[in-house]
């Protein structure tokens, strides 16, 4: 009998180990597709919606990634934003590529570089970003993810740094 109450509990012990992780959705070989709601900030693949005094500004934007090991993925993100303003510079295409740790299966810590690209300009921004959260997985494959994220410009005689508050949401698959 004891040596069946320790088996029940290893079992037990193991799928609970294996919900957490979301049924293996930070497993090797996975993959992710996720999309963002936050602040609008140049250079970013988030979905937002400012409107101040008339003047509309939006983002939308999605990203990916692919874990390369347990807990860890590479990711890439494309965006396009409209500041709502007339002339040379309303609108740009946004660029992410980085990395994505999970720590504890639910604590999101990632960094990656973010270009944008606008139209008839000199120079562009790009930043160095870094972001946390905490990832509460609603069912085995679909989390929903609140962060912060800090992106420092990599050319600031430009552009500024920028900061975020961002809700995602992620599907693994």
């Amino acid at each position: 009998m004891k040596k069946f109450l320790i088996l029940v509990a290893v079992a037990a012990f193991s799928f609970n180990v294996y919900a957490q992780d979301g049924g293996g959705a930070l497993s090797k070989g996975s993959k992710f597709f996720e999309i963002n709601t936050g602040s609008f900030v140049v250079g970013s693949t988030s979905f937002s919606l400012t409107s101040i005094d008339g003047n509309t500004a939006w983002s939308i934007g999605a990203e990916g990634g692919y874990f390369v090991i347990d807990n860890l993925a590479i990711k890439g993100g494309l965006g396009y934003s409209d500041s709502g303003s007339d002339g040379p510079g309303s609108t740009s295409f946004v660029y992410k590529i980085g990395s994505k740790y999970f720590i504890i299966d639910k604590i999101p810590v990632g960094v990656d570089f973010t270009g944008a690209s606008f139209k008839d300009f000199d120079e562009n921004p790009s930043y160095l970003g870094i972001e946390g959260g905490y990832a509460w997985f609603i069912t085995d494959h679909i989390s929903l993810e609140p962060k912060l994220r800090y992106n420092i410009s990599m050319n600031s005689d430009f552009y500024d740094d920028a900061f975020q508050a961002l809700v995602g949401f992620a599907f693994y698959f």
